[in-house]
């Protein structure tokens, strides 16, 4: 009796996309001032460690960026668009209510065939999705999976919050996921919590082609940090244990790109240099699901990440959702 050799899912590309549009803190911060809102960058750095965020042109979409994205993954992977047979986008500023981004970028790409669809885990979504990725790998429902975070999030925004406005940005970010046999997604663990809702949210939706409820995004600022820092240290932990490994193992870790205080109490919890942290919020913004693949290719793209490293990607959004892929990269 034989039995056949166990199917991992390893990266072997990644890429990534920012929209021309670069407004430093004090661009947005003279923007804001014609609306009668006071903001400065002294003000915004302090509190998030951002000084600047691109914002996509109003007639560009998720999907768009999303494809310039999986092209450059893509091309860093070797394969063509036509090999991939799964693509799924995580997001929370689709090109419409449906079809999913994920099938129109799939018809941009000349693609078909392959399953395409969307994840909602708003700031964990590229998370969510490179798990679901690799379990389907995994199972043989997959070969050549595209997973790409995409947002357009200065769509949502209220430009009369300054607690919330200035935070966020667009961009997409993705990776190639293919079948291998060695080891490389190592372990992931997914979480959410229904009842933290209303702490992220924007609480609107259509009906009867009117919009029901609020359409732009609502935060207690204060009510995620306590959250975010608490389930990011207690998930990375768990997906360490998971891979039989421990704090001492992670050549870098990159969480969601939110807020620089997040990010530097969670290596203090996880004992790790910030050194070892993969940092871009400085000039990304929070792009919510787009933050790690755009952070991830940044460090691939520079060198800071190398064949072989040990990454931990973590993060935490609106649900209130949760996550950690531990990769060999």
């Amino acid at each position: 009796m034989t039995t056949s050799s166990p199917r991992y899912a390893r990266i072997t590309g990644t890429g990534s996309y920012l929209p021309p549009k670069r407004l430093s803190n004090a661009q947005l911060a003279e923007e804001l001032a014609k609306s009668g809102v006071e903001t400065s960058d002294e003000w915004i750095v302090e509190r998030t460690g951002i000084r600047a965020r691109h914002f996509a042109d109003s007639d560009v979409a998720s999907s768009d960026l999303a494809l310039h994205a999986s092209r450059a993954a893509l091309e860093a992977a070797g394969i063509d668009a036509t090999q991939i047979d799964l693509i799924i986008v995580a997001t929370s500023t689709p090109d419409m209510v449906f079809p999913s981004t994920a099938c129109l970028l799939q018809h941009k790409l000349g693609a078909p065939g392959g399953a395409a669809f969307d994840v909602q885990a708003v700031c964990s979504g590229f998370v969510y999705a490179l798990t679901i990725a690799d379990s389907m790998i995994r199972t043989g429902a997959a070969s050549k999976a595209l997973v790409i975070g995409a947002e357009t999030f200065s769509r949502i925004l209220d430009f009369k919050d300054r607690t919330t406005c200035v935070l966020f940005g667009d961009g997409a970010g993705a990776v190639v996921l293919e079948a291998s046999d060695t080891p490389g997604i190592l372990a992931c663990e997914l979480h959410a919590d229904g009842r933290h809702a209303d702490i992220l949210c924007v609480p609107g939706n259509v009906s009867g082609g009117q919009i029901l409820g609020d359409p732009l995004l609502k935060m207690d600022g204060q009510a995620v940090f306590k959250l975010a820092v608490g389930v990011l240290e207690s998930v990375a932990r768990s997906v360490l244990a998971k891979a039989g490994k421990t704090d001492a193992d992670i050549d870098w870790l990159i969480p969601h790109q939110a807020n620089i205080r997040i990010m530097q109490s969670t290596a203090r919890k996880l004992k790790l240099s910030m050194d070892k942290v993969v940092v871009t919020v400085a000039e990304h913004g929070n792009t919510s699901a787009a933050s790690i693949p755009l952070a991830l290719d940044h460090a691939v793209k520079t060198g800071q990440i190398k064949k072989g490293d040990t990454l931990m990607l973590e993060g935490v959004g609106g649900g209130f959702t949760w996550g950690a892929v531990l990769v060999d990269y």
